[in-house]
């Protein structure tokens, strides 16, 4: 089932990929943030992004029947309205400077953005042709990441304004620096509320199904290619999720000055790659190829992350010029640069799984959804290698295994119909 492409109703889109990314970025500037504050280990910090994520996993089953009771339309309002309660939870978490009830804060926004990205996805695959369904996640994309662009360099000049270093910061100013979230927050859920009402009166088509279907299976998992393409796509948010939140850490543990802001960096490559797909795909390039492109590339930049130097800013150089950008370290670069890498994998799973789903797309829409629990498990994979470690950089290494996984969805299990081929 298409739908034929309505332009008010992808705006309507527009703004929750924009909410998406807004939301989901501003974890890269909260961990270095919330690791000074509530006085935490590497490891500890990450579970900003586990709180945050984990809540794709644990909800989007649930979500997805509660979508089937309420409609899309109603649901997205039901996920807005879940993100206020979740913006106001942080206003006793900072006022407490509790990192338990930050956590509390985070996993209700993930819930209120499950809801949402399991309702808005399948919008965006069918509201066209199925070939460049890429394209059109591809401009969403751009959207999203645009907002990943701006919130690292908004937090760093509105709740670090005045502040020095964060690892100078005294005792004593701490508890001040935790209540500059508040205003913040509360302006969110403004926002948010305000979200509920244009989407509640908005013309957006409700998404409907034929009954009979050339399949007749019990469950999404008869599918392999929606299964594999879920895994393909836990090991993708992992690895998006460590290029753009732990960059911050990592150029920290570096000494480097506003690390806060430096998830912006690995946002911007982004950005080129959704570029490159709106401008490509399908006319240049088929999605099954940017798959395996992005793939590879992520390998290759993996390698520049791992084995480039510390000190050395040639890269940096060549790629930002002789701006105070240039001043970043080699290795710090290659992290941002994985955002280029990452941009196009997230478009073309979602197709590619979708195919032929019929009236099993809410089940397939809500296993894609739960692999974003990537982003909750494999940056504490990799913060407690480089804990064990001591090496954050060659750290960077177990992304490998997410590349090879989505390059072989790409090459072959894309195309597996059933379990036996």
């Amino acid at each position: 089932m298409v739908y034929k492409s309505s332009v008010f109703p992808m705006i309507i889109i527009g703004i929750l990929f924009f909410i998406f990314g807004f939301v989901t970025w501003l974890n890269g500037s909260l961990i270095p943030f919330l690791k000074v504050i509530c006085d935490l280990n590497e490891f500890q910090a990450l579970f900003v992004t586990f709180a945050f994520y984990i809540a794709y996993t644990v909800m989007a089953l649930p979500m997805s029947f509660m979508l089937e009771k309420t409609g899309y339309k109603n649901g997205m309002a039901i996920g807005l309205a879940v993100m206020v309660v979740g913006s106001l939870v942080f206003i006793p978490a900072a006022l407490s400077a509790n990192f338990i009830l930050f956590l509390v804060a985070l996993f209700t926004l993930g819930t209120g953005l499950t809801i949402l990205q399991t309702a808005s996805n399948p919008y965006v695959v069918l509201i066209g042709p199925l070939k460049s369904a890429a394209m059109r996640i591809s401009i969403m994309g751009l959207i999203n990441k645009g907002a990943g662009v701006l919130v690292p360099i908004l937090f760093t000049s509105l709740i670090l304004s005045g502040v020095g270093s964060l690892e100078d910061i005294s005792p004593n100013e701490i508890e001040g620096l935790a209540q500059r979230l508040i205003i913040p927050y509360i302006a969110m859920a403004i926002v948010l509320t305000l979200l509920i009402a244009l989407v509640k009166f908005s013309s957006i088509p409700e998404l409907e199904f034929e009954k009979e279907d050339e399949y007749d299976h019990d469950t999404i998992f008869h599918f392999p290619r929606v299964v594999l393409g879920a895994v393909a796509l836990f090991f993708y948010v992992g690895i998006e999720v460590i290029a753009g939140d732990t960059i911050g850490l990592y150029a920290q543990g570096l000494g480097v000055d506003n690390a806060t802001a430096l998830t912006s960096y690995t946002m911007i490559f982004m950005v080129f790659g959704y570029l490159v797909g709106v401008f490509f795909i399908p006319k240049y390039l088929s999605q099954e190829k940017a798959l395996i492109g992005s793939a590879l590339l992520g390998i290759l930049f993996l390698l520049g992350v791992s084995f480039s130097s510390t000190t050395s800013h040639a890269i940096s150089e060549i790629l930002w010029g002789w701006s105070s950008v240039a001043t970043l370290p080699d290795t710090v670069t290659f992290v941002a640069i994985l955002g280029f890498a990452n941009a196009l994998v997230w478009p073309t799973i979602w197709p590619l799984a979708l195919e032929g789903l019929g009236k099993y797309t809410e089940q397939g829409s809500a296993l894609l959804i739960m692999a974003i629990a990537g982003g909750a498990i494999l940056p504490l994979v990799f913060g407690k290698v480089a804990q064990i470690s001591g090496d954050m950089q060659m750290s960077y290494l177990v992304g490998i295994v997410c590349y090879l996984f989505i390059f072989m969805y790409g090459i072959r299990w894309h195309k597996s119909s059933s379990w036996k081929s």
